[in-house]
């Protein structure tokens, strides 16, 4: 669906250009005393979550296959985010990185919204 067009390539490049801001984060201050136990991968993990909820719930018409297809790409795509951050995806998450995941996972909502709609536009 969304793992296998260029939408997706860009969107994994742009990762790679942003990479520099999950370098050398041991040292940097986490975001909130409170929030010091979420790592990187538990903030992939929340904020692709959430999107995805939003793309199902304002499709209703997705069918149960076309919805476990959906869950399926986002494993996909949380494998993938794992390979190439995985000598940080345990870390505390800094504030700057939590900003660009939510931004990330935004771009992930929007590339799966758009091929949404060529699905049911095409029935």
């Amino acid at each position: 669906m969304v793992t296998d067009n260029e939408g997706y390539i860009h969107i994994i490049e742009y990762l790679t250009e942003h990479l520099s801001l999950f370098e050398n984060t041991l040292a940097e201050e986490s975001l909130t005393k409170e929030n010091s136990a979420n790592t990187v991968m538990t903030t992939i993990e929340v904020e692709l979550s959430e999107q995805i909820i939003s793309v199902c719930s304002q499709n209703q018409e997705l069918t149960s296959n076309q919805r476990n297809a959906i869950i399926c790409e986002i494993d996909a795509i949380v494998y993938d985010l794992e390979e190439i951050l995985s000598g940080v995806i345990n870390n505390p998450i800094t504030e700057q990185q939590s900003i660009f995941i939510k931004e990330f996972a935004s771009l992930i909502k929007n590339l799966f919204d758009t091929e949404i709609n060529k699905l049911l536009a095409s029935k």
